[in-house]
């Protein structure tokens, strides 16, 4: 299917893929500033089939990580919570969409998962495999783009932590090692290519590889926190419900953590340290999205900046699944619609592309319309912003207040 109106790759796609082809053909290389790390992982896919077998290779990777997601949430939740949460975020409209689109989100998103997974593997029991895989994984995301190096920085501090814990000082020097070796790497290959330390050192004198030239720039863009959820077009939480579960993790998390639950409950303490360092890594990906993107709506579907977090973002929304069975069940049963619904549109041509699926109402129908739209100055957006705002610290007060009456001992779950 098209990624825009009559164009079957839009955007940097047909970038990297010229890339990948100079690298297949041994041309000289058209590098542009999108560097050579994603080209040459789907160099191999391209020079065996061409762009058709890129999009399947890419699509494999990515139901890989959604699989690797599900062992990491049954360090959190049991079956079948733990396969529930990663599926239905792996079967959502964001998820199918930049499965076979040509940029790095989706390889990103696996190998976060893989290197979260490994560095739990390895609280867990002792094996150096774990570890070397783990920085493997991690040494290679510099290369997929910088927007990558912050949420790899959770799992990197505590994969070393955890093998120098166990007295294996000389692994986590060399675990370490692997990825600063890497990046060092990185940055001296792209100062010779590019005369900087990131391929968009190339762009023209006086661009900006944000968008932002200014720290006023920057704050303007804080709504995005907003919009990256709720947004009538852009918004995630529009196109995949499921994941406002993963929302609802963070707070069960925050609960736990100030009930103190795995003082009388050790097992609890082994799924509070894996949701903290899955939302720690979400919450990396977030903040790239907010500040660092030029623009959150392009040729492409929405979602994409946020991409490489879907499936730990699944993974966390298994323990919202398991504490709101009911809910959570329409929440997974609109995200099955509007895949389906917006399936069928695309497939008989009442949406033309995957990047004019916001002309779909899939999955709200009517009710779409009440969805906030930002970017307009629209009175309703701002309010809907606000409202939310003022819920979430009404929470958090009252959570703080609860607690500190009880006192942690009484504080209870529910």
């Amino acid at each position: 299917m098209d990624s825009a109106a009559g164009a079957r790759y839009a955007g940097d796609e047909s970038a990297h893929l010229l890339v990948a082809d100079s690298i297949a053909s041994g041309r000289t290389l058209e590098l542009r500033p999108q560097g050579i790390g994603f080209a040459g992982a789907i160099t191999p896919a391209y020079a065996l089939g061409g762009a058709g077998l890129v999009a399947l290779t890419l699509a494999a990777v990515a139901a890989l990580g959604f699989a690797l997601a599900a062992l990491v949430a049954r360090r959190i939740v049991p079956e079948p919570w733990a396969t529930a949460g990663p599926a239905l975020a792996g079967l959502s409209p964001p998820a199918i969409a930049h499965a076979t689109a040509v940029y790095p989100e989706a390889l990103a998103g696996t190998l976060l998962t893989g290197a979260a997974l490994a560095a739990l593997r390895l609280r867990e029991h002792e094996h150096l495999r774990d570890a070397l895989l783990g920085a493997l994984a991690l040494a290679a995301l510099p290369w997929l783009g910088p927007k990558y190096v912050l949420p790899a920085a959770p799992v990197a501090v505590l994969l070393v932590r955890w093998m120098a814990r166990r007295g294996h000082q000389l692994p986590a020097v060399a675990t370490a090692e692997v990825m600063l070796g890497s990046l060092v790497f990185y940055v001296a290959l792209n100062d010779r290519l590019f005369g900087g330390f990131t391929p968009y050192a190339a762009l023209r004198p006086g661009g900006h590889a944000t968008g932002a030239s200014s720290p006023g720039d920057y704050l303007e863009r804080l709504p995005r926190l907003a919009s990256l959820w709720i947004d009538r077009d852009v918004g995630l939480l529009r196109w995949a419900p499921v994941l406002a579960l993963s929302l609802f993790s963070a707070w069960l998390l925050w609960r736990s953590r100030r009930a103190r639950v795995s003082r009388v409950a050790p097992d609890r303490l082994g799924a509070e340290i894996a949701a903290a360092l899955l939302l720690a890594v979400c919450a990396a990906v977030v903040a790239g999205a907010v500040l660092g993107a030029p623009s959150v709506r392009g040729p492409w579907f929405p979602g994409r900046h946020l991409a490489a977090a879907l499936p730990l973002a699944g993974a966390l929304a298994a323990w919202g699944l398991r504490h709101a069975r009911r809910t959570g069940a329409a929440l997974g049963a609109l995200t099955l619609l509007a895949s389906g619904w917006l399936g069928v549109q695309l497939a008989t041509g009442s949406v033309a592309s995957w990047a004019q699926a916001p002309d779909s109402t899939a999955p709200w129908g009517p009710a779409e319309r009440l969805l906030p739209l930002y970017g307009g100055g629209s009175p309703w957006a701002t309010a809907v912003a606000i409202a939310l705002g003022i819920a979430l610290l009404g929470l958090v007060a009252r959570e703080t207040w609860n607690w500190r009456r009880r006192g942690p001992a009484h504080a209870t779950l529910r």
